[in-house]
């Protein structure tokens, strides 16, 4: 600053400055004049400099254009065209002002209102006739709407030049963007791909800014805008509301737009009458902008972040230009709302129209100024400290002074008579301009869109990095949720299988790769029915069912591709199923779980079950888990602690009963399978002189496999009960789902002592390499030899059952198998519904040993599951998960698949006798064919035991 002057007043203005970093102070409307005529054009110098220092400083100012207008127009209406640009965000400073531009939207929709109503169309459309007479009220109708129709082909905005309609049209459609994020989340609901999703939003953006700017209709949710809910809420405009409704709704758009139109004419005739009311309006709307402009609540802080307040420069007022009638609305409005605004006026005037501020239009004496009585020149106080004095006075009298009384005061106007020895310029290197501290707010820095674009950078990063996590743990995975009850984990030889208990949209048979075809899509068939089935129970009586849960081997892996045994006891589980809901008034509900391929996850489905069984009481069991595994006992033992009682169809474990009150079982044990085997290897000893034998065992050191250890134990023990002179024992090792059994036949074959007798304790995809290498070693291949294995050879399909494996030359098969069909056929119904529901069945084609039925585990998990329901549906009544528990040992049933299913006896901690049981043996014909004989059999239900008479060899 070049004066004395300058720098006190610029630094009284720094002053107010920094108290408005951390309150609200009052803002007075700052005239500066000088107190001789003859340098009034030093006070209007001095107002520039203030604005070049405030500009340097950061600060938003506008200056409002005081050069003389053309046209004749009274003072108010000048006034009012001082205001009509500062609607304009440009008026008031580049972005390197602070923060971003302001935003007018209260005084544009002011300002289009008033350009509509002086448009030359409305004219001739204003009403003439008296106001509530048929006529006027009629004018009075058509009036609004040609008034409505102006403002919507103006867009409720005022005439603005082309270069700005395209931030017109971006300030349209950011209103839709928390529309386009709603429709969005509302898509990621439904856990769609994230493209979906984000083509949603966008979509539900684009349509809705194509409604909006539907040429000559208002903008949509324009009633919602907060410059009409301002325009019908402020107080300022109710007397021109005449009794009419201010409702604003979102969900009443009718009722609001009625209101916002009536409001519009209101005002429009109001302005149209003129006088001080539109000029009020427009700084009443100034003020209210500025105030939400600086408004700390907000959502963006901007408050905080906007630390120096706006200034308004008038260079030169008067009456001529408008601008004392404009100092005369702003003191006015100021006093009638009342409210702090964060608008700093400073204007210059004249010292001979300095008294029009202090007095009224009638010429009488000018108010006294807030000053102590002059002193000498050699004792008057610098302007710094009168400026002070003035202030603290001015603030403190303006509670008074704001009375309707004191018509003469314009109590919001601080005017500081400037000096001639104050206004001279001094040398340049005393010139100073104080500023006042800029240490940047705290919310410019950590709420800022810098912060926001980080904030965005490292939350999507970290959605992507979670949603490839979420893809990569979890089988049905969205952006950011996924359907946690099933999980990928390594497969066997590679690659992930899908495990758990499929509750969504997960489909096991969609997650198969490559191999097992035929079964793979006998697998999708058998999904799609029981999701159709379940559909049904659900739409149909929703209260009145029960679910079971079916947990087997729905995956394969490159090391074993197969799908047979869950494929085929999957079907029996629909089967029971679809005779259940077709027969009883309790509907069945039944949910797929996945053990992996060969159980080999089923801690994980176990866990899954549990957890999804504490959410669902409908849950009253589970079928299945058919492998006997390391993890059995973990599995059942997590399942008994959630009350979940299993019925499985072929796990054979004969400890499993004995220690777990929650396990049923329909197949023979593995000690009464060597039990039963043992009636062969006795006819088979009767007929050696030496008898010796082995036991050839997988070797479970490295797999959980616990099938073939029981196997081995109770047929090694069965061996010696009979007498044979048993060879050590052999175990083989699997490597890449491949037995490696050639050094254990040449050590058999090659040997001293060959065994006649050889008990398998292995599985069924072993046996082939077996009959393989035996059937080539010299030892062997011309000795007959007998192999007794359980009953995991009932799943090989040999040349009778139309399939693919085979025995060799001189060696013969026996083995025991779960499932007693041909003594039950004649007494069930189960091959009637077969061919009745399971659509890849033909007509003559569903019999006991078709190849679909013949390995027995069709029918042992449809009884299986037959049983479970009957428990749970008990007089035809709903039953509790622990009810269905304690009705399982009361279980009884005739006409099953395997015969009569009989749970009634069955021990508490104790093994149950009854179960259905065949052996068979297999043979080379002199043709070359493997065929397979039934030895003996009981069916389920009959307890009485085999003996060697009924078993016999020969």
């Amino acid at each position: 600053m070049s004066t004395e002057a300058g720098i006190d007043v610029q630094r009284q203005l720094e002053s107010l400055i920094q108290d408005f970093r951390t309150n609200d102070p009052l803002m007075p409307v700052i005239v500066l004049h000088a107190e001789d005529p003859a340098d009034d054009d030093r006070v209007t110098e001095l107002v520039d400099e203030l604005r070049e220092g405030q500009q340097r400083h950061g600060t938003r100012l506008a200056v409002a254009p005081t050069e003389p207008q053309p046209g004749d127009l009274d003072p108010t209406a000048r006034a009012g065209r001082l205001l009509c640009d500062l609607g304009d965000s440009g008026k008031w400073g580049d972005r390197s002002a602070a923060y971003r531009p302001y935003a007018f939207p209260r005084l544009n929709l002011v300002r289009a209102l008033q350009e509509a109503t002086d448009d030359p169309e409305m004219r001739e459309h204003w009403p003439t006739a008296p106001v509530g007479t048929p006529d006027g009220n009629a004018q009075r109708e058509q009036a609004q709407t040609h008034l409505l129709r102006i403002l919507a082909r103006q867009r409720w905005r005022p005439r603005r030049p082309s270069r700005r309609q395209r931030q017109t049209l971006l300030t349209d459609v950011q209103q839709f963007l928390p529309m386009g994020v709603l429709g969005a989340f509302t898509a990621l609901l439904t856990r769609p791909e994230w493209y979906i999703a984000a083509l949603a939003g966008i979509g539900l953006m684009i349509l809705l800014a194509v409604l909006n700017h539907v040429p000559g209709r208002a903008p949509l949710f324009l009633w919602l805008r907060r410059e009409s809910r301002w325009f019908l809420t402020t107080t300022f405009l109710q007397s021109a509301a005449r009794r009419r409704s201010t409702s604003v709704r979102l969900l009443r758009p009718v009722r609001s737009w009625r209101a916002i139109a009536a409001r519009a004419y209101d005002v429009a005739e109001a302005m149209r009458e003129g006088g001080p009311f539109p000029l009020q309006l427009y700084v009443l709307a100034l003020f209210e902008d500025l105030r939400d402009n600086h408004r700390r609540g907000s959502w963006d802080l901007r408050g905080f972040k906007r630390t120096r307040p706006p200034v308004l420069f008038l260079r030169r007022i008067s009456r001529e230009n408008g601008g004392i009638e404009l100092i005369r609305a702003v003191s006015d409005v100021r006093s009638r709302r009342s409210e702090l605004d964060p608008l700093l006026i400073v204007a210059g005037v004249a010292a001979d129209d300095a008294a029009l501020l202090d007095r009224g239009a009638d010429g009488g004496p000018p108010a006294a100024l807030p000053q102590s009585p002059p002193l000498p020149p050699r004792l008057s106080p610098r302007l710094q400290q009168r400026l002070g004095h003035w202030y603290d006075e001015w603030a403190g009298n303006l509670r008074a002074d704001q009375s309707p009384s004191r018509t003469n005061a314009l109590p919001w106007v601080l005017r500081i008579p400037l000096p001639r020895e104050e206004l001279v310029q001094l040398r340049q290197a005393d010139w100073r301009c104080v500023r006042a501290r800029n240490r940047p707010p705290l919310a410019r820095v950590v709420w800022s869109a810098y912060s926001l674009l980080l904030v965005l950078v490292l939350a999507v990063t970290a959605g992507v990095v979670h949603s490839r996590e979420l893809h990569r743990t979890y089988c049905s995975a969205g952006l950011l949720t996924a359907d946690r009850d099933t999980e990928r984990r390594p497969a066997p030889g590679g690659g992930t299988e899908c495990v758990g208990i499929a509750t969504g949209d997960v489909r096991f048979g969609a997650q198969l790769r490559g191999g097992a075809d035929e079964e793979g899509r006998r697998l999708r068939d058998l999904e799609e029915l029981v999701r159709e089935e379940n559909a049904e129970v659900l739409r149909g009586r929703p209260g009145t069912y029960v679910t079971v849960v079916y947990a087997g081997p729905l995956s394969s892996s490159p090391v074993d591709p197969s799908l047979v045994k869950g494929a085929e006891e999957l079907a029996g589980v629909y089967l029971a199923q679809r005779v259940v809901n077709e027969n009883y008034t309790v509907k069945l509900r039944v949910l797929l779980a996945n053990g992996g391929a060969d159980m080999g996850h089923q801690r994980v489905t176990a866990d899954a079950i549990a957890e999804y069984a504490d959410r669902d009481p409908t849950v009253v069991g589970v079928v299945g888990f058919g492998r006997d595994l390391q993890s059995s006992p973990d599995v059942t033992r997590r399942l008994h602690r959630v009350g979940l009682p299993i019925v499985s169809g072929t796990n054979s474990a004969t400890y499993l009963p004995k220690d777990f009150s929650n396990w049923f079982s329909l197949a023979a044990p593995d000690e009464h399978q060597a039990d039963a085997l043992g009636l062969v290897a006795r006819q088979l000893r009767t007929l050696d002189r030496a008898p010796r034998a082995l036991v050839l065992a997988r070797d479970t050191e490295e797999s959980q496999d616990r099938y073939t250890s029981e196997q081995a134990l109770y047929g090694g023990e069965m061996l010696k009960r009979e007498g044979f002179r048993l060879l050590p024992a052999q175990n083989y090792r699997v490597a890449n789902g491949k037995p490696e059994l050639r050094l254990h036949a040449e050590n058999i074959c090659r040997g001293e002592s060959v065994p006649s007798v050889i008990y398998f304790a292995g599985r069924v995809e072993d046996i082939g390499p077996l009959m393989t290498q035996l059937s080539t070693e010299p030892g062997c291949a011309n000795r007959e030899i007998s192999i007794l294995t359980g009953d995991d050879l009932s799943k090989a399909r040999f040349s009778g059952a139309g399939g693919r494996d085979g025995v060799a030359p001189r060696i013969t098969l026996y083995h025991a198998a779960l499932a007693e069909l041909k003594e039950a056929a004649s007494g069930t119904a189960f091959y009637e519904d077969a061919a009745k529901h399971l659509p890849w069945m033909r007509n003559g084609e569903a019999t006991y040993d078709a190849a679909d039925f013949a390995s027995g585990q069709t029918a042992l998990s449809h009884d299986a599951t037959r049983a479970l329901y009957w428990a749970a549906s008990l007089g035809d009544v709903r039953q509790s998960r622990a009810a269905t528990w304690v009705n399982l040992r009361s279980v009884k049933l005739d006409g099953m698949a395997t015969g009569t299913i009989d749970f009634t006896d069955a021990p508490l901690y104790g093994e149950r006798r009854g179960h259905s049981i065949v052996l068979k043996r297999v043979r080379r014909t002199p043709e070359g064919i493997s065929e397979a004989d039934v030895l003996c059999s009981r069916p389920a239900g009959d307890t009485e035991p085999l003996d060697v008479r009924e078993c016999a060899i020969e």
